[in-house]
């Protein structure tokens, strides 16, 4: 009892190599991204003159392509029993192309480069969560994932910060923030290339057999869930409409990345804790519980009349994403065995995603139709829905 104590109690203060770096990795991408997701759509509507329905377009195509590519990364990884290899290609790709939105000049051209850029977050986001998975235990998965995520919430606090510090010291300089973004993404494919460790499993996907693309084989609460979180995801629309919420009530454009700041630095703070608290009770309720805290915050962001309320409900959407992000990726790992995890990442990846298209599409038709209090608040229902399914079904 005493000698298993104190190797816990170590692991409590150390990490995983693997999951270190993976850490690091996630830091700098998010860093890179977050200094263009939240001006981008201020860049369309203010530079190119985009209407809001066209942004709910691009975010849908571009997170729906990325989705459908997660669910074949993943099982690929699984028959080739290979992470890094497909790491290299979707974070290189994404970081060759992020260069490009200082070069367009319409809507249909920031269509393509986020097509790009999302073509290769499909290519390597399965993989890299399965890598995660297999590189831990279950009593630590919480923890491990918990971590990723965090350092990938700080990178995204960070980049819309220094987007920030751009735009103010360059007189809303766009394009220099789209160039620039490009140096810590650099960072992380480096990371990636010399630095990331994996064991060889290529004898044991020879050994096990080789998964089917589908629900055959997985587990019934696998299935559930990733019905009930696609579900979820119609209501769950891009953060790309918070960003158009802030300035509707008032918040001056500069200010908009240090409000992407704030949110993602409560998710950053709270991610690991919530990834061990479900080590602890399990990942069930805590799930539940991210589910209702979008509900609130949602509701929330549809009726605030003013700018101080926006940045509380900006600290506060951090919750969602600690409760949530990572412990999914946990739950799944629980429940699916080793050598299965990329293709039943990649699937749930792809179901989720794809329910992004109809999701940011309907967020712009309801606020262009009925206005911003219909869309979050039609998002705050299906949340809600979401989590008493989760309690009815037991998943």
């Amino acid at each position: 009892m005493n000698g298993s104590a104190e190797p816990n109690k170590k692991r409590l203060f150390t990490m995983n190599p693997v999951i270190l770096v993976l850490g690091l990795v996630s830091l700098f991408t998010d860093l890179s991204s977050n200094m263009i997701v939240p001006i981008l759509p201020l860049y369309l509507t203010a530079v190119l003159h985009v209407q809001v329905g066209a942004i709910g377009v691009i975010e849908g195509i571009a997170e729906s392509t990325a989705s459908i590519l997660k669910l074949f990364s993943g099982w690929i990884t699984d028959r080739i029993g290979k992470h890094k290899l497909l790491m290299l290609m979707g974070y290189g790709l994404s970081n060759l192309t992020k260069p490009l939105f200082a070069l367009s000049a319409s809507w249909s051209q920031v269509l393509i480069i986020r097509f790009s850029d999302r073509f290769g977050k499909g290519i390597r986001t399965s993989p890299r969560d399965a890598l995660v998975a297999d590189s831990t235990t279950k009593e630590e998965r919480g923890k491990a994932f918990g971590f990723r995520r965090a350092m990938d919430a700080l990178g995204a606090a960070i980049g819309p910060l220094a987007a920030f510090a751009i735009l103010a010291i360059y007189a809303g300089n766009y394009r220099l923030v789209f160039w620039l973004s490009v140096i810590p993404g650099f960072l992380a494919v480096i990371l990636i290339a010399f630095f990331l460790k994996e064991k060889d499993r290529r004898e044991n996907v020879k050994q096990a057999s080789l998964p089917k693309i589908g629900f055959r084989n997985l587990d019934r609460r696998f299935i559930w869930f990733s019905l009930i979180f696609t579900f979820f995801t119609v209501g769950n629309f891009s953060d790309a409409f918070l960003a158009l919420r802030a300035q509707d009530v008032g918040m001056l454009p500069a200010f908009v990345p240090l409000a992407f700041f704030a949110l993602n630095m409560s998710s950053s703070i709270f991610s690991m804790p919530i990834g061990m608290l479900s080590d602890r009770i399990g990942r069930r309720p805590v799930l539940i519980s991210g589910l209702l805290i979008f509900a609130a915050i949602y509701f929330g962001f549809g009726i605030v009349k003013n700018v101080p309320w926006i940045w509380v409900l900006f600290v506060l959407y951090g919750f969602y994403y600690a409760f949530t992000e990572g412990i999914q990726k946990a739950y799944i790992a629980d429940i699916v065995p080793e050598g299965q995890r990329g293709t039943a990442m990649g699937t749930f990846n792809a179901m989720t995603g794809l329910a992004a298209l109809p999701a940011s599409i309907m967020a712009g038709y309801l606020w262009q139709t009925f206005g911003p209090v219909a869309a979050f608040s039609t998002s705050s229902a299906i949340a809600v829905i979401a989590a008493l399914l989760m309690i009815i079904l037991r998943i």
